[in-house]
């Protein structure tokens, strides 16, 4: 496909001529560089090619309030935990107490020099809130994955103004998860929409997925991404289109006539290595493997595309190969009144 006219959120204003290529070397003002041959074009990048994490994209969270999920890390901003070296963004989960906020750092109640809260392992999230936040695109990851029992990495992303209500109201997409890597031949990763209603009326769908030929992601790098448009999202694992997921299965119990919320508002990117919880620890072999610890999330690059075709939808870019799941979500049954 050849590139798309570059005009503006709106694209091409040509009325029955189709798509054109744009003059030589120029480009919307938003990509960093010229459309490739789908539409999509760069607009947000972090190769991690310096010796520090940019302050300019990421912000650390601080606090043991254990994710909502009873996990067993402390968020802390400490280069032990996370660090920029050899062109890869290094999370580290390491065996140590600490002590910190019982409540995430949005909360307003949260303040960074409270230690009520405590934690049995050290870790870090990172989160591009309020540096980068975006309505539809392609979000992809590159990375290595930790292993081992309790061990839980992930890609995902959180709206950035919570218009539908608390978690998970407002909706929250998961790129890519893994827990417990290797651990009885665990070899599984997962692509997860959450949404419905705020806690504890909320829902959840998703799929998982196996690379090809027995490969386990924790012995290498691999390329984890989502394209999300208006009213479809779907996941891709080294380019191979494995899940679906479209607006006719995902609903807001605070907006019954918007088939589109919650996902329909812009997002931001976290990066986090969690350790235990209610998930990882009554799986597999269960509880937490000490021993496996210290375990670390390698990111070789994380990027971030937007369809120049239609910016406001986001429409027209999407890349699939036929063989993927098409996941129906679930039905709206606390629905608000109108």
């Amino acid at each position: 496909m050849a590139a798309a006219a570059c005009g503006g959120d709106g694209g091409s204003d040509n009325d029955d001529t189709g798509p054109v290529d744009p003059p030589i070397n120029t480009r919307p003002e938003r990509c960093l560089e010229d459309p490739l041959s789908s539409g999509y074009c760069l607009v947000w990048q972090d190769e991690f090619s310096g010796d520090a994490i940019d302050s300019e994209k990421w912000t650390h969270e601080r606090n043991c309030m254990g994710g909502g999920n009873n996990e067993a890390q402390c968020y802390v901003d400490d280069p032990e935990n996370s660090w920029v070296a050899g062109d890869l963004l290094h999370i580290k989960a390491i065996r140590k107490d600490a002590v910190g906020p019982g409540v995430t750092d949005d909360d307003p109640n949260y303040d960074p020099d409270d230690t009520s809260a405590s934690g049995t392992y050290t870790s870090a999230r990172l989160r591009t809130k309020g540096l980068g936040d975006w309505k539809y695109g392609r979000f992809e990851m590159r990375a290595k994955l930790p292993q081992g029992q309790g061990t839980w990495p992930a890609f995902w992303m959180l709206p950035s103004e919570w218009v539908y209500g608390g978690w998970a109201g407002s909706g929250e997409i998961d790129i890519m998860e893994a827990v417990n890597l290797k651990v009885g031949g665990e070899d599984q990763i997962h692509g997860t929409l959450h949404y419905g209603g705020p806690w504890p009326g909320n829902v959840y769908s998703g799929e998982a997925y196996r690379l090809p030929g027995g490969i386990n992601p924790a012995d290498g790098f691999h390329e984890y991404a989502v394209e999300w448009e208006e009213g479809e999202i779907r996941w891709y694992l080294d380019g191979d289109h494995y899940a679906t997921q479209t607006s006719d299965g995902w609903y807001s119990t605070t907006a019954p006539g918007n088939s589109n919320a919650p996902f329909d508002q812009a997002f931001h990117l976290i990066l986090n290595f969690a350790v235990g919880g209610d998930w990882p620890s009554n799986v597999n072999d269960t509880g937490i493997d000490e021993s496996v610890f210290p375990q670390q999330f390698e990111i070789d690059y994380v990027r971030v595309y937007q369809c120049t075709i239609d910016f406001a939808t986001g429409k027209g870019c999407a890349s699939t190969d036929g063989a993927f799941v098409h996941n129906p979500g679930l039905e709206a049954k606390r629905v608000a009144s109108p």
